[in-house]
């Protein structure tokens, strides 16, 4: 039922958006505004898709639209905005194209809520314990946006990641 309903939303969405744009129109904040919403739609489809393929997952959805899976669960100390944190990631695309992994040997360590680090993990490693493993699954707002990284991760690309918070720096 919930793929027939996914789909459905697809197909509606698909008849909508294939509208054409008169020419000669200047660009304003009500076109970027729309253009958005219709980004985020999508992307919201294209999420339910992918849990839809992955029905063994069960995931907490936050504000943002973060998906939030916990893969394994500790009573490890939580981590805080300000906290460096260490952590072993593996960032891939919604078809499971691997985009970037933390090597075996190493560790990626940022400081929550003050790095460059996509603001979807800082907002899924405040959820998490020391020694929990989680996946967590958000919309390009979260990412690298409407641009992509100019690299791997096209424009407007959803991302899984699966993350281990290893420790956090005192």
């Amino acid at each position: 039922m919930k793929q027939f309903l996914v789909l459905t939303s697809l197909f509606l969405l698909s008849c909508t958006s294939q509208h054409k744009s008169p020419k000669n129109k200047e660009w304003n904040m009500e076109k970027s505004t729309k253009l958005n919403k219709e980004l985020a739609i999508e992307q919201e489809i294209d999420i339910d898709l992918y849990f839809a393929q992955h029905e063994q997952l069960k995931y907490t959805k936050t504000g943002t639209g973060l998906r939030f899976v916990r893969l394994k669960e500790t009573n490890g100390e939580k981590p805080e905005a300000g906290m460096n944190v260490e952590v072993q990631s593996r960032v891939c695309l919604l078809d499971g194209k691997e985009i970037y992994k933390t090597a075996a040997d190493e560790l990626d360590v940022f400081r929550i809520d003050k790095s460059e680090m996509e603001s979807g993990i800082h907002e899924g490693i405040k959820l998490m314990r020391v020694g929990e493993k989680a996946r967590l699954v958000f919309p390009s707002h979260l990412a690298h946006g409407l641009i992509g990284d100019l690299n791997d991760i096209p424009p407007a690309s959803p991302l899984v990641v699966d993350i281990e918070l290893i420790a956090i720096e005192k």
